[in-house]
């Protein structure tokens, strides 16, 4: 579980009624497809021939540009976690991670879900012994690839939601 009970209106659109603008919702979408797209080799070293989840990242970042509905987007982040779904380890997470990106455009919520399938991934990449050392570096590469207008929006919901998202974002940075 990655979406909290009570939405975060800081994560609702104020045409919906949340604080949200449509700048700040682009630029999660493209954070988000950021994230996925630094771990989704992980998947295509596994299923070279399986384009869904590198479609979804674009699909994200075609939603920002009005190249896509939100529907569109949203159809082929649910293709790229059908994608996931008989893998296991890194590969599923970074499978995972495409996913929740282009479903952003949907919900801007699931940029933390983005992330911590990224770190997921990086974890389940690594040996064993170094696999909690990834993670974190993982994390602060995607705190460093934040745009300074939503960095403490992020920040803040991952202090919130660390719990539900597998306590991944215990990172300095």
């Amino acid at each position: 579980m990655i979406l909290p009970k009570v939405r975060d209106r800081r994560f609702v659109t104020i045409r919906r009624g949340g604080t949200l603008t449509d700048a700040d919702h682009h630029l999660l979408a493209l954070w988000a497809a950021t994230c996925a797209e630094h771990v989704l080799h992980l998947f295509e070293s596994v299923q070279p021939e399986d384009p869904r989840p590198r479609r979804a990242i674009e699909h994200a970042r075609a939603w920002v540009r009005g190249e896509v509905t939100m529907m569109q987007a949203r159809a082929a982040g649910g293709h790229a976690m059908g994608a996931a779904r008989d893998l296991r380890g890194a590969a599923r997470h970074a499978a995972y991670a495409a996913g929740q990106a282009a479903v952003v455009a949907h919900v801007a919520a699931h940029e933390l879900g983005a992330a911590a399938y990224a770190i997921k991934a990086a974890r389940a990449a690594a040996p064993e012994h170094e696999s909690e050392a990834a993670g974190r570096l993982e994390c602060r590469w995607q705190r460093d690839q934040l745009p300074e207008a939503i960095r403490e929006l992020v920040l803040d919901d991952q202090r919130l939601r660390n719990d539900i998202c597998w306590s991944v974002f215990e990172c300095s940075g």
